[in-house]
């Protein structure tokens, strides 16, 4: 297998199961599969990558849909030469930056799946998206510890994943839970 470019994954599932449900389980075409796009499932082993993306990787939620197809759909159209990519799912829903935070479950989980990609020598971790947070924005301290807990973590994981100019992609939105809506 040829080498490609891996993404690590961290998304709010819970904002995509609303959408997948209003859309009663219609997968828009953005989502749609392509066979150049694979995803590392829960037994780290390379799939064809398939919405849900973190099913079985989230066993406490019914996945729904994300923004990691659109975003490799979209690549591969804007860009001939990538070949593949590597989607390599990690969120977990509901969760609060806290939980991601060295030594924790969810950090471990996400360094051991980063990892393998670099052990299967088939692909290269060139970004993380990062689309997490409206947990943190229900209670204000916790607002207002999340940007110094957010840098910890992005530079603890460059470190232990040994990619210290890993590309992080941050998608910020507002929350639509109380009292911030």
């Amino acid at each position: 297998m040829a080498k490609f470019m891996a993404l690590l994954m961290i998304m709010a599932l819970s904002y995509f199961t609303a959408i997948a449900n209003s859309q009663d389980g219609i997968v828009p075409p953005e989502c749609s599969p392509n066979p150049a796009i694979l995803k590392l499932d829960a037994k780290l082993q390379w799939v064809e990558a398939t919405e849900p993306l973190h099913a079985h990787i989230d066993a406490n939620v019914t996945c729904g849909i994300g923004p990691g197809m659109p975003f490799a759909n979209s690549l591969l159209n804007k860009t001939s030469f990538l070949g593949e990519i590597g989607l390599v799912p990690c969120a977990m829903a509901g969760n609060r930056i806290s939980q991601w935070q060295k030594g924790t479950f969810l950090y471990n989980q996400l360094v051991m799946r980063a990892k393998a990609v670099a052990v299967q020598e088939c692909g290269v971790t060139r970004a993380m998206l990062w689309y997490q947070g409206e947990s943190d924005a229900t209670l204000l301290s916790n607002a207002n510890a999340y940007k110094g807990k957010m840098q910890q973590f992005f530079t603890d994981l460059r470190s232990d994943v040994g990619i210290p100019d890993l590309l992080i992609i941050q998608v910020n939105f507002n929350s639509v839970l109380p009292p911030f809506q």
